[in-house]
């Protein structure tokens, strides 16, 4: 589990489609990572130390959401679009879906020898795409997949030779959005990329110098954010500058708006947009911060 270091707070915050940013929490006292909008647009969901946490927007209250039968999550969880559940990556390798007031929880993915990280669910909420860790062995490249959201048969989806990462459902259910290594050989050199879910149609979003991972469609499917790398870093490291960017999804190629906060790894891993797609939230870990805003 991710702490917070020595003078490091951890910043949530809300920004708009129209470029506006607010500071919705701030707190020294826990590393939170990569919220989910909830569907009545009242609370974000966010991990910390391993636990789920629900955070209450207009009373600024963040409640932990008591489960059972999972073990330690990871940053990795999405809404079932019903509105009652919730998927999860724990810290096994496996995905779980559990009640999103709490409660047991139920594992989906089988001990098949590898390490399983969920990133989207389908719109109709039957099937998740998550990426494939085969062995367990983080040197093999990851593959994009999709299951049953009741657990059963998985299915591979073809994006080439380079590791992939954080496979989307569009809003249609048409595409699947994701960041991918099979465009460079340069090691660690993402770029965005969406595919059919039947394997065809793969193409590049976006051809860029820098490293960029996580593209999150806006519920009306006109929208996206993604989070921008340095040039030349592998993975999704944490403790980096970086760029939160939003774009048009009808061109990729030009900001609407870019903040930039010290961050990465938690700061925008999973889709984050409310409900109106008017607002998404992320998450900066700047170091050495005075406190602000909400929170302690």
């Amino acid at each position: 589990m991710r702490r917070l270091g020595p003078g490091q707070r951890c910043e949530v915050w809300v920004a708009s489609a129209s470029g506006q940013r607010e500071l919705a929490y701030s707190t020294a006292n826990m590393l939170l990572e990569a919220p989910n909008w909830t569907l009545d647009g009242r609370a974000l969901i966010l991990n910390g130390d391993g636990r789920l946490w629900r955070f209450d927007l207009a009373a600024s209250d963040l409640a932990e959401i008591p489960l059972a039968g999972v073990p330690n999550l990871n940053n990795d969880h999405v809404l079932d679009p019903d509105g009652n559940g919730i998927f999860l990556s724990g810290d096994d390798g496996q995905i779980y879906r559990a009640p999103l007031a709490g409660g047991q929880a139920a594992r989906i993915t089988d001990d098949d020898g590898s390490l399983h990280f969920l990133h989207g669910v389908s719109p109709d909420g039957g099937r998740l795409a998550y990426v494939d860790i085969a062995a367990g062995d983080f040197g093999r490249p990851g593959r994009l997949r999709t299951i049953p959201a009741t657990g059963g048969e998985s299915q591979d989806v073809e994006v080439g030779e380079g590791h992939c990462d954080g496979p989307e459902y569009s809003p249609d259910g048409d595409w699947l959005y994701l960041n991918t290594e099979s465009f460079s050989t340069v090691p660690g050199h993402a770029q965005l990329a969406r595919v059919r879910t039947d394997g065809t149609g793969f193409e590049r979003l976006l051809d860029s110098g820098t490293v960029d991972w996580f593209p999150h469609l806006s519920p009306d499917g006109r929208l996206a954010s993604y989070v921008r790398f340095p040039a030349g870093t592998q993975g999704h490291p944490a403790d980096l500058p970086v760029d939160v960017v939003l774009v048009s999804t009808s061109d990729w190629t030009t900001p609407l708006n870019t903040w930039p906060v010290f961050g990465g790894q938690g700061t925008l891993n999973v889709n984050s947009w409310s409900p109106d797609s008017q607002r998404f939230a992320f998450v900066a870990y700047p170091q050495d911060a005075t406190p602000s805003g909400n929170g302690n």
